[in-house]
């Protein structure tokens, strides 16, 4: 099995802020706009979601269609590149952002240097070729000190981990039926760094039992204000928020950092 991950990003004092798909509650999700947008507003860094598109590049969108946010809908990981390229990403946000594009991760890494960037994994089916080409891709970016991979899906998470033992990981789960057991043995058989829970689900029980086995707690999606005091108070590793702005402003008076 492999050996256990490095620690994930963490800030000294006080949660990581990380924008949800970039500052997604004023800027078109997912898009370079988005992500600059949260760093301006002073988050340490964003989420982001990647598939492998037809032609094996690894883009950078949430949904398994572009329905939602181009108004044509092509599946992700049956569409070539180029296609991805022609749509407009960005115009169902507001008439600023129209123009916006589909970008790849290579892309988005070198876009913002410095920033901490949580990659969440996401496939149709087994897409573990997917894993592979993240992990190429932060590999020579020279960005592995400061991304950490997630996902719903631990068979990518596995995948990623043998193709970049050097990069943390981090397990995404929501409420549902076996989380506990599932995140407890895929935790321990994966050596992850981070649990990524649904904020609904840190209690203070469960926050200390984790960070008492050497994981971060990265929350998500933290965009209330009284969820936000919570978390931090809990000792959460970082916050995945909406607003990042805003909430960055709120760590930073709770915690003086």
């Amino acid at each position: 099995m492999p050996t256990p991950n490095r620690r994930a990003p963490r800030a000294d004092g006080r949660p990581l802020v990380l924008g949800h798909r970039g500052a997604s509650a004023d800027a078109p999700e997912n898009t370079l706009a988005a992500f600059r947008l949260a760093l301006a507003q002073g988050a340490d860094g964003v989420e982001l979601d990647v598939w492998r598109c037809r032609t094996g590049e690894v883009v950078v969108v949430h949904d398994e269609d572009t329905g939602r946010v181009a108004g044509a809908r092509f599946r992700v990981d049956a569409t070539p590149l180029a296609e991805l390229r022609a749509l407009d990403v960005g115009a169902w946000k507001g008439e600023r952002f129209r123009g916006a594009r589909i970008s790849t991760l290579p892309e988005v890494l070198e876009a913002l240097p410095g920033a901490v960037v949580n990659v969440e994994l996401k496939s149709r089916g087994r897409d573990l070729r997917l894993a592979e080409a993240v992990a190429r891709d932060v590999r020579r970016a020279g960005a592995g000190g400061r991304v950490i991979a997630s996902s719903f899906d631990y068979r990518l998470v596995a995948a990623f981990r043998l193709a970049a033992p050097e990069v943390p990981v981090g397990l995404l789960f929501e409420p549902g039926h076996r989380w506990r057991l599932r995140t407890a043995l895929a935790a321990r058989l994966l050596g992850a760094a981070a649990v990524h829970p649904d904020a609904s689900l840190v209690t203070p029980a469960r926050a200390e039992a984790w960070r008492a086995r050497g994981l971060a707690v990265n929350a998500w999606t933290v965009d209330a204000p009284d969820e936000v005091a919570r978390l931090t108070g809990l000792g959460a590793a970082a916050l995945i928020t909406n607003v990042p702005g805003r909430t960055r402003a709120q760590v930073r008076a709770l915690t003086g950092r």
